[in-house]
């Protein structure tokens, strides 16, 4: 049997992924301390907002694989399709979800505010928008390329 660990701590497209990933975290981190003034470390490992980790991570993936087996190769088309239907998620789904809950969230508010009903809030930061998900999109491609050359 093959020593799956560390064989895989070679995997230069997964590590590639990963630090696209881990960059467009810590953005999200920092534009939310410049925009807000404090430190919320729920969005450096948090979802949504801008740029989509998501899809930092995927495209990073798509591309790297792509430059790695060639992009006629079948597995290019699978990673391909992968992150298409990650980013359409998290731009599309997600981002639905996160409207809902805070719809919900606000309703809760509005007729509960004097009562003892008590309702867990719902995560309302979820999905992307179209610009946060190309944002991703396009880190991802740009880490990727500079790091696999």
């Amino acid at each position: 049997m093959k020593n799956i660990i560390g064989e895989f701590r070679y995997n230069q497209v997964f590590w590639v992924s990963f630090t696209a990933w881990f960059v467009a975290q810590t953005l999200k981190g920092i534009l939310c301390f410049i925009k807000t003034g404090k430190i919320d470390f729920r969005r450096f490992v948090g979802a949504g907002g801008m740029p989509s980790s998501h899809s930092a991570f995927v495209s990073a993936l798509a591309f790297g694989i792509g430059e790695m087996e060639g992009w006629s190769s079948p597995v290019t088309a699978l990673a391909l399709v992968f992150a298409f239907i990650v980013m359409y998620d998290a731009a599309g789904v997600r981002l639905a979800a996160s409207k809902q809950a805070a719809s919900l969230n606000k309703l809760v508010d509005e007729l509960f505010e004097e009562g003892e009903f008590h309702q867990e809030r719902l995560k309302e930061l979820l999905g992307h928008t179209p610009v946060e998900v190309f944002c991703g999109a396009l880190l991802g491609v740009v880490i990727s390329a500079l790091l696999l050359r």
